[in-house]
């Protein structure tokens, strides 16, 4: 009776196996931040010049309406921060937070009356637990003043 054994990878075969395409992307990678980084520290230095400026502008300008301060500081940060998302961490990070709301629209979220029920439950525990520390110091407070000779 002769063994099944799964197909063997041809030798000259197109597709990488995990370790190797992890260093080839990661060569990509290093090559693409080492070829970006000088302009990505550029953007950096502009995005915190522009982000600093508004807010020495928002105390500068103290006498104008705080309204119209807290619009222009508003602008300059969504400036500094589309600036900054230009970069690669910028774009990790956009690419971050996308890939969380995906993750957060596959939570199952609880239903009101679960909500409700929980609640309830975990306000009891809290009542049920300050009753007991309450009376386990009352008990200790009364012991020591028994000891002392200050109670009882």
């Amino acid at each position: 009776m002769a063994e099944q054994m799964p197909p063997k990878h041809q030798v000259g075969s197109s597709s990488l196996s995990w370790p190797a395409i992890f260093c080839f992307s990661n060569k990509i990678m290093t090559t693409k931040t080492s070829t970006s980084s000088s302009f990505d520290l550029i953007k950096w230095i502009i995005a915190i010049a522009i982000l600093s400026t508004g807010i020495v502008g928002f105390y500068y300008f103290e006498d104008k309406s705080l309204l119209l301060r807290v619009i222009a500081l508003l602008s300059f940060a969504g400036v500094a921060v589309f600036i900054a998302s230009k970069t690669f961490k910028g774009r990790n990070t956009i690419d971050f937070f996308r890939e969380t709301n995906v993750e957060v629209r596959k939570v199952v979220w609880p239903s009101r009356q679960e909500t409700i029920q929980t609640t309830a439950i975990v306000m009891f525990v809290v009542v049920l637990v300050a009753l007991m520390i309450w009376a386990l110091d009352s008990t200790l407070f009364w012991i020591v003043g028994l000891l002392t000779g200050q109670g009882g």
